[in-house]
């Protein structure tokens, strides 16, 4: 991919709209946001040449990490990255827990509550409607995160 930025607007947005630390230090509640003033759109390092950010928020982490590199190539920026998730288990878990979780329910209903038919049927619903949000949810947080990204550094 190629920015519509120079080498050094590049770095200067870089610099402007990433608050600095560990990327895999803001998916949990051991970051601490800033009190007062403006929360900066990214989270996470870069140097000259390469960079590593999430999103910013305090109101939600996302599981996904922007990782690349950039440089300069006949005065043209050539911006090589990619959205990759920062820990598996996690996006596992969001993935298929609430599939194990509706086999689980249907088990217990099976061999142990034959009577609660309507009570199965709405628990699966329910259940069924968690399964798809949690996958439709990350995938949302995903493409948030590189449109975020696509903006900010002008990326064609």
């Amino acid at each position: 991919m190629e920015s519509r930025l120079s080498l050094l607007d590049f770095r200067e947005r870089l610099k402007n709209n990433t608050e600095i630390g560990l990327p895999k230090a803001a998916l949990g509640q051991v970051r601490i946001f800033p009190i007062s003033g403006a929360i900066k759109p990214f989270y996470g390092f870069f140097d000259d040449k390469s960079f590593s950010l999430t999103v910013n928020s305090p109101k939600s982490s996302t599981n996904f990490i922007i990782r690349g590199k950039y440089e300069n190539i006949n005065n043209r920026l050539k911006v090589d990255c990619i959205v990759e998730p920062v820990n598996k288990y996690k996006q596992f878990w969001v993935y298929y827990s609430p599939i194990i979780l509706i086999l689980a329910i249907n088990i217990f209903f099976l061999f142990f509550a034959k009577g609660l038919r309507r009570a199965s049927t709405i628990v699966n619903l329910f259940l069924l409607f968690m399964a798809f949000y949690s996958r439709w949810n990350e995938e949302r947080k995903r493409k948030k995160l590189e449109q975020k990204f696509i903006s900010i550094f002008e990326i064609r």
